[in-house]
């Protein structure tokens, strides 16, 4: 459901126009600059003492909302929030980013607040109705609509989206006679014959769906949803239609070149007219766009193999299995390339899991077959062959028509199997598209960015971090503020999530001269631990960790209760568990070449833990040795008191966007899907954007 019809609700506020008006005087490249340059006038304006102007800072909001800036806009209602917690249109407001960013259940709470401080925003209930339908509750969605039109009753978005809601909920009369309604108000509205287009769809009737979508093209030929759905139909209707198809899809490309799923369906429709050369580029179109996307992956893999190109063909079905084990089609299409190879062993092992999938799949024993008989073991060449015929004669007829006209239950059960593993895969549902609008890591809707998603980050104690316009990174440890004002160290401590590569040659020389400075000091002077504290600061830099390690233990010999040199150690070890790539330390060198790998880490693991422990005992209420002893018990995969331990963090420092993030991650691993939305979505609110591309993913 794309929601950007609610801009209507903040395009009108007074700010935004004499932005827009201040924009329309400058080139179009300089617009974002001069919304930057506002907002920092007005965060510059905000009083010092705590007190803020509330409506300043919700024109800065709507302002980066206006520019898509949700998560940034967020931070701002944030602010708002905590000022005055009883107005409504804060919580209106960052109801409406959070829906932008699909962060449906985060919508919903802030739209029902909203709705609880102030029943007559109409707008806050079709808020909550679009949260409610992306999450499935579509008869919730049809009430809040129902809510909204009492006071909005001519609105046309509103009447649209009960229309949807109604077919969703198989309502088809209802719906289709809202749609007419609709259409008789609003005769130019091409994404009312759209809807009308899928609710027949819906209905299983492919003509009048046709027939509305060519009227909402007539309507505006440039409709990116109308060719995509256009296509879509074609697609489903056959071979027949492949060039209707191939038009519509070269129409919606060009309105939208930056969708994965719409090059995989027309490299699927090159395919079919045997253009090769042409799929294969639209496969690598799709991937260098979406990186990730599993039909380009898996199809490109096929055509690789069909030109006995299986280095590339591997590669590809290599990435699959390695995102999910359990792709038997991947797998399948693995062993096949194995068995061409001569590469029996490692046939063997993906044909095993294919049988394991499919215990009563006659093509994977009779693979099996030929692969033990090419190695010689032919007792269980025999029994799966037997195995195969077995389950051969108890397959009953598939009626439908191939591609070279042969009725399925004429082919053999090897054909069918060919047809079922190994056959291109289309992307679905092409019409739901979300623009990026540039390269920023947090502007747009991060959502739809391809990231790694992991547990952030242990909180490191440096001399360097890497704030973000939502969040500044560094936090408040008192033990760490007492060192530096102490003075005795070189540089300044910060403690931080976000700790930058140094790429500088002068900045990394600045810390090898001050291992110097160091050495010459000890030398000469009667050392104390803030000396051999301030050295390890400086091998952590260099990642020289074992350095670091020895120094910190020089330094707690001489006072045993240094609780910040206890953390900086925990961090040191931690960093020892896996060297980066081409790192040369000693730590490095032993973990690669440990006989027992796994051990040694489990043992470093539980140094690691010991050390946080000392800093918990000598501070109780420090919520960063809580949560790096969480990360450290998440490798253990010991999620239950992980969770426990963040759930400490987050009680003694409620705002605490990382702890929330990992609990998140957590309770998705163990299950708890609702908690887990809960806690990435405050995570959110704080700040993490790429919580909003978990919420995403999880709710495909």
């Amino acid at each position: 459901m794309h929601c950007s019809q609610l801009i209507r609700i903040f395009v009108t506020v007074k700010t935004v126009m004499d932005l827009k008006k201040a924009i329309a005087r400058h080139a179009p490249a300089k617009a974002r600059v001069i919304v930057l340059w506002v907002a920092a006038i007005f965060a510059a304006a905000m009083p010092a003492n705590g007190q803020i102007n509330t409506t300043q800072v919700m024109n800065v909001g709507r302002n980066a909302m206006y520019f898509e800036d949700y998560v940034l806009a967020i931070q701002y209602f944030n602010r708002a929030i905590r000022a005055k917690p009883y107005l409504a249109w804060p919580y209106f407001y960052r109801s409406i980013a959070k829906i932008n960013l699909e962060d449906y259940e985060g919508a919903l709470a802030d739209a029902t607040k909203t709705i609880e401080l102030n029943p007559y925003i109409a707008d806050a209930y079709e808020v909550r109705g679009v949260a409610r339908q992306n999450m499935g509750d579509s008869r919730g969605a049809i009430e809040d609509y129902r809510l909204a039109l009492e006071q909005l009753p001519d609105n046309r978005q509103l009447t649209y989206n009960m229309a949807v809601a109604l077919g969703d909920v198989g309502d088809y009369d209802t719906a289709d006679s809202v749609f007419n309604r609709l259409l008789e108000r609003n005769p130019g509205y091409e994404n009312g014959y759209l809807g009308k287009a899928r609710l027949s769809l819906q209905r299983g009737d492919t003509v009048p769906a046709i027939d509305n979508i060519a009227k909402a093209l007539a309507i505006n030929p440039q409709s990116f949803n109308g060719h995509a759905m256009y296509a879509d139909v074609e697609l489903r209707r056959g071979k027949s239609h492949l060039d209707s198809a191939l038009v519509h899809l070269d129409h919606a490309i060009r309105l939208e070149p930056r969708m994965g799923g719409l090059y995989v369906n027309r490299a699927y429709v090159k395919y079919c007219k045997n253009d090769w050369y042409g799929a294969m580029a639209d496969f690598d179109n799709a991937l260098d766009i979406e990186p990730d996307n599993h039909q380009a992956l898996f199809n490109r893999g096929l055509l690789e193999m069909e030109v006995s190109d299986y280095d590339h063909a591997l590669r590809d079905f290599n990435k699959l299995i390695d995102r999910d084990a359990s792709d038997v089609r991947s797998r399948y299409n693995r062993a096949v390339i194995y068995m061409n190879r001569r590469q029996y062993d490692k046939a063997l092992a993906d044909v095993g899991h294919v049988i394991g999938a499919f215990p009563n799949f006659p093509t994977g024993y009779m693979m099996r077959s030929s692969i033990n008989r090419e190695k010689g073991n032919m007792a269980a060449a025999a029994a799966d062959y037997d195995r195969a015929m077995a389950l051969t004669r108890k397959l009953k007829p598939v009626k439908g028509v191939v591609d070279n006209g042969r009725k399925e239950e004429e082919l053999t059960p090897e054909e069918l199997a060919r047809k079922e593993f190994a056959s291109l895969l289309t992307s679905n549902d092409n019409t739901d598209f979300r623009r990026e609008f540039n390269n920023s890591e947090i502007r747009g809707k991060v959502q739809d960015r391809n990231l790694t998603v992991n547990t952030e980050p242990m909180i490191e104690l440096t001399y360097y971090s890497s704030p973000s316009e939502l969040r500044s990174n560094t936090y408040y440890i008192k033990e760490v503020d007492d060192l530096n004002a102490t003075r005795v160290l070189r540089h300044k401590v910060l403690v931080s999530s976000s700790v930058p590569q140094l790429t500088d040659e002068d900045m990394i020389g600045r810390h090898f001269n001050s291992i110097d400075y160091y050495n010459s000091y000890l030398a000469t002077h009667t050392p104390r631990a803030a000396d051999y504290f301030g050295r390890a600061m400086d091998f952590i830099t260099v990642r020289d960790y074992e350095s670091a390690i020895r120094d910190l233990d020089r330094a707690l010999a001489l006072t045993p209760d240094f609780a910040p040199a206890y953390m900086l150690r925990a961090q040191a070890r931690a960093h020892a568990l896996d060297p980066a790539p081409g790192d040369d330390t000693a730590a490095g060198a032993a973990m690669a070449s440990a006989a027992s790998r796994d051990a040694l880490r489990h043992h470093n693991i539980e140094m690691v833990i010991n050390d946080l422990d000392r800093v918990i005992a000598l501070s109780p209420r420090n919520p960063f040795a809580l949560y790096n002893k969480a990360n450290m018990l998440i490798m253990q995969n010991n999620l239950h008191q992980a969770i426990e331990l963040l759930d400490q963090a987050i009680e003694i420092k409620p705002d605490f966007s990382e702890a929330y993030f990992n609990r998140g991650f957590v309770n998705l691993r163990e299950g708890n899907r609702a908690r887990g939305v809960a806690d990435l979505s405050k995570a959110g609110e704080l700040g993490i954007a790429s919580a909003y591309n978990l919420i995403k993913r999880i709710s495909k």
